[in-house]
């Protein structure tokens, strides 16, 4: 092969290379990614975030039957329930009502309901003295300093006369039953005061609403009452609020959530549950105490209980829940003691049984604490 010709294929055999790799990169410039293959991942391996941003919902639907009268105390039940908070955890709640303690306790030990409202009193503390197995496990009405909802009320008749505590001596009280939560915050009322039973008259009036019209007639002097029946008569000029609950009893535990030894014994069910509960507790607490979504809060109380005028909502006291379901453990022991001196117990209560913290406890480091 002559020189030119070897020059001339030389050429040629690198053009060749040149144009392949300039074709190269234009198919390489000009390809569109390959779509990527969905890949169908069978249900049971699936991940979906839990509708409550925690726990999971339960596997299968749970109905929750709860003892409660449409106390406004039981704000947390009723909130849960509208919000959805109970539905996130795939839990259905039922309002049952009770004509009195009595027939709700036996039916709440024997699991026929799983969660109720109670209140102090000495009856309900000889029924678990007495082998009725229930738990106390969480707040249910305690009063805010400074805006109690269960506190003392006077006639106009004595506006002039009763300034102080001490003033009470010799004035007519009435109080709606004795070894009860009535009877307590009555007792420690009077030992602030410094009196005793006999330098007052105890008045016996089992129905809040009848104080109203004796306050107003003035066959009593001040009476122990409670919302919305002070707020309403306030309004009407029956009486004057008189000081506060917490002037004398700081840390009173009012009402209590109780629950079946049966219901305590499924935490799946039980900590979900709580954990509801106490989400519709700081939505109360938000509205009431912070103004947040407060309108919204006061349509599901207007539904729910027996005050049916929103614009009262803005005039009562309400009652305190506490955001985490504390209790005023010690003071629920007190309460049993006073009952106890009182001659009105027979029996000792194991209160480490009775009393159960750890479900709150447990609901508070899931959905955290409140700020």
């Amino acid at each position: 092969m002559k020189w030119g010709e070897k020059v001339k294929g030389f050429k040629y055999g690198w053009m060749m290379i040149l144009a392949a790799m300039l074709l190269l990169a234009g198919a390489c410039a000009k390809k569109e990614p390959a779509p990527q293959t969905k890949v169908e991942t069978p249900p049971g391996d699936s991940v979906v975030e839990p509708p409550s941003g925690d726990l999971a919902p339960l596997d299968k639907r749970v109905k929750v039957l709860i003892a409660e009268d449409g106390a406004a105390s039981g704000a947390g039940f009723y909130i849960a329930k509208e919000k959805g908070y109970f539905e996130d955890y795939n839990i259905e709640v039922e309002f049952a009502d009770f004509a009195n303690s009595d027939d709700m306790l036996p039916a709440l030990a024997a699991g026929e309901v799983d969660i109720a409202g109670g209140v102090s009193t000495a009856s309900f503390f000889n029924a678990i003295a007495q082998g009725i197995d229930v738990r106390i496990i969480a707040d249910k009405g305690h009063n805010m300093p400074g805006k109690s909802y269960f506190t003392f009320v006077i006639g106009n008749h004595m506006v002039d006369e009763i300034k102080d505590y001490p003033d009470f001596r010799g004035k007519k009280i009435a109080v709606s039953s004795r070894n009860s939560i009535d009877g307590y915050i009555y007792e420690e009322m009077l030992k602030h005061a410094g009196l005793t039973e006999d330098d007052v008259e105890y008045v016996h009036i089992a129905d809040f609403g009848s104080m109203l019209g004796a306050i107003n007639a003035g066959t009593i002097d001040a009476a122990l009452n409670i919302e919305p029946l002070i707020a309403q008569g306030v309004a009407n000029g029956f009486h004057v609020r008189f000081k506060d609950a917490t002037d004398y009893a700081p840390e009173s535990q009012i009402a209590m959530v109780l629950a079946s030894p049966k219901f305590m014994g499924d935490e799946e069910i039980s900590l979900r549950f709580m954990a509801a509960y106490l989400k519709g507790v700081r939505d109360y607490n938000d509205a009431f105490f912070k103004g947040e979504g407060k309108e919204e809060i006061v349509d599901i109380m207007v539904k729910h209980t027996a005050l049916k005028d929103p614009e009262l909502w803005d005039k009562v006291n309400v009652t305190g829940l506490d955001p985490d379901g504390k209790m005023f453990v010690d003071d629920i022991k007190k309460q049993y003691e006073t009952y106890k001196a009182n001659g009105a117990i027979l029996g000792d209560i194991d209160f480490d049984k009775a009393v159960d913290t750890s479900l709150a406890e447990e609901a508070v480091e899931i959905i955290g604490t409140y700020e």
